[in-house]
Parts: C-alpha cells; structure tokens; sequence
C-alpha cells in the first residue's frame, strides 16, 4: 500500500507534460492537428506581405472565415540584426538579443498568433485548468521565399539569463485563493506549468504557444485529495510504529522477568523434603562433619 502510494506521488507531476490528443481537432475542415493549424496559419501570414513590404514592420494577415477570431501577423527580419538587437516589442512579445536560429539563415519571419476564442478548442488542458488569457503563439520560419508555404519551423533559442517575454494585455480575474500560472505548449504537443512573473508576464527560451491558466475546483480538490492521502498514510504509519513499539517494549520487559527467575532459581539452593515427628519439612542439603559423617539440618 505505502509502496503503490509513493509511486503514484512520483507520477503526478507527469500529468503536467503529458501529450496532446489531437482527437478534437478532427472536424476541423482539414485541420487535424495544431501543426495542421501552424502551416495553415504561416501560408496565410506570408500573403500579408507584398513587394512594398518593409524588413522589421509587422503585417496582419487574414485568416479563413471557419477560423474567425483569430489573429495573425508576420514581420520579417535579418538574422544578424535580431541577433544582434532583437526585437523591443512584436505584440505581446519582447525578444531579446542574442536568438540563435537552426539552420542559419539570412533572413527569417516571425510568425504570431492570438487563438482568441479558439484556445480552449485547439489547445485543451488539461483535467481541472481553465484559462484566464487567450493563447498566443510565436513562430520562426525562413524568410527568402515568401510564396513559400508548408515551411518547417525553425529551431530558436535563447539564453536563459534573457529570456523572452511575453506580456498579456487582457487576463481574467483569478478566482480567490487561486494562484495564476503560465502554461506553454511545446512545438511536440506537450504542456508545461511555470510560475507567472509580475504584472501577467510568462517568459521562455523557445518558441510555442503560451497562455495564463488557474487551477479551478476540480485541480484543487484533485490536490487536495492526493494531500489528504499523503497525509493520512503518514499519520496511519506513525501509528503503527507507535503500536510496534509497545509490542516490543512488552515482549522485551517479560523476557527479562524470565530471565531474572531462571537466575534466581540457579542460585537458590534445591530444599528436600523429610518426616519429623509426623510433620513434613523442609530440610537443607546433606552437610559433612569434620570427621566426614554426613548430617542433616532441619530447616
């Protein structure tokens, strides 16, 4: 029992970068994945730009009307000048110098995304979160075709020492008690936790996909039963070593008696019985005399 409680405490944390079903996804017209979502979104992004378009202006792009709502812009860049100066403010987000990108390439587009409404239907958390904020997305692609379309994402990183950032504008209120968190999604379908800077900011050293989330009543009571659990194992084991200990205590205190009135017995001299005018008494053991005549005294 204690064994299989343990185990499930070292598990639970691996529900929170557990794999995306894209299962929902499939009524989509088409799109039966997020990264269905991603080429669909790039294509669109692309078409933003035309001949006239300038290096380092974002551009909005028009999105499919079953994807109303949601946001998309693309703003294209030289490598060296984002790694050299990065960007002060795309939209929510804030990227610092020092991006290396692979494969290298001499100019690149960041591609961004607001889910808005669809968030939940795209990207759904897990049991027991909701969100407080749309998910917002950040996407590298190479920028010297831009009639290109199905591009791969490029590979981006930053130091963690300066990181980007993401600022969200518009967050719910959390409900009381609860503690907001930032939750990213990965280029690979996972999800991860992580704490919530000051004033609604997430940070990252990767692409993806971001948004603030709250642990509502289900996640809560979900935690606090595992607490409970933990907490009522430690009590119950407590317990039994308490009742153990008794146990031996017990057992050892009447083995010592034992042993106290086999030592006793070996040192007391054996009595024999005998007659004396009628009477049965007790009579110590046969003594000798100096002459070597054996005598017996009454006790």
């Amino acid at each position: 029992m204690a064994a299989t409680l343990f185990l499930a405490i070292l598990s639970f944390p691996l529900l929170l970068s557990l794999p995306l079903s894209t299962a929902h996804l499939q009524n989509y017209k088409g799109i039966n994945s997020t990264r269905a979502l991603d080429s669909l979104l790039q294509d669109h992004a692309f078409k933003a730009f035309s001949f006239r378009s300038k290096t380092g202006v974002p551009y909005d792009a028009d999105v499919p009307n079953n994807l109303t709502g949601i946001k998309v812009s693309a703003v294209r860049l030289r490598s060296g000048s984002l790694r050299t100066r990065g960007v002060q403010r795309y939209k929510e987000f804030q990227i610092p110098p020092g991006v290396i990108e692979q494969p290298y390439v001499e100019r690149l587009v960041l591609v961004y995304h607001n889910l808005a409404n669809w968030s939940e239907k795209f990207y759904p958390l897990p049991l027991g979160y909701s969100y407080l904020a749309p998910v917002l997305g950040l996407l590298t692609y190479r920028g010297d075709n831009l009639n290109a379309s199905e591009l791969p994402v490029l590979d981006i990183r930053v130091s963690e020492y300066k990181p980007i950032l993401i600022k969200f504008p518009d967050v719910k209120s959390a409900p009381y008690g609860s503690v907001p968190m930032s939750v990213y999604f990965d280029l690979h379908g996972s999800v991860t936790f992580d704490i919530l800077l000051s004033g609604n900011v997430c940070s990252t050293v990767q692409q993806g996909h971001f948004s603030i989330v709250v642990a509502d009543a289900i996640g809560k009571k979900k935690n606090s039963n595992v607490w409970m659990i933990v907490a009522w194992s430690l009590f119950g084991g407590c317990i039994l070593l308490i009742l153990l200990s008794i146990v031996l205590f017990v057992r050892l205190r009447r083995m010592k008696k034992i042993q106290e009135l086999e030592l006793e017995s070996d040192n007391n001299e054996a009595l024999r019985i005998t007659h004396v005018a009628g009477t049965i008494l007790p009579v110590a053991g046969a003594i000798r005399t100096t002459t070597g005549m054996p005598i017996e005294d009454v006790v």
